[in-house]
C-alpha cells in the first residue's frame, strides 16, 4: 500500500497501525478523524500511541509538519481525548447498574 506512510508525519510503523485499524488512505482517515482513531489504536492494538502519533494524524490531513500543529489545536485535540473517556466511563459505569 504504502500511501499513508507517504504523507507527513507519518512513516511506515504508522501505516502499519493505521491500517491494522481498517484505514489504509487519507481519506479514510479523514472520514474515521485523528482523534477517534487513536482511541482505536489504544484500545484494539497491541500498541500504545504517544500523542505525537495523534498529532503525526493531524499533520497528515493538514499536510504540515507535526511540530507544525499549532499549540491551541493540540489542547483542542486532547479536551476531545479527555471527554470521550469521561463519556467511555459513564457508559461503563451506567451497564454496570
Amino acid at each position: 500500500m504504502r500511501e499513508l506512510s507517504k504523507l507527513k508525519g507519518l512513516g511506515p510503523k504508522s501505516e502499519k497501525s493505521l491500517n491494522d485499524i481498517g484505514i489504509y488512505t487519507l481519506p479514510d482517515l479523514k472520514v474515521v478523524g485523528p482523534v477517534q482513531a487513536f482511541i482505536k489504536l489504544q484500545t484494539t492494538c497491541n500498541i500504545k500511541p504517544s500523542l505525537n502519533f495523534l498529532y503525526a494524524m493531524i499533520s497528515a490531513i493538514e499536510n504540515v509538519h507535526w511540530t507544525k500543529i499549532a499549540k491551541t489545536e493540540k489542547a483542542k485535540l486532547l479536551m476531545e481525548l479527555e471527554d470521550y473517556k469521561e463519556l467511555q466511563d459513564f457508559l461503563d459505569v451506567e451497564k454496570t447498574n
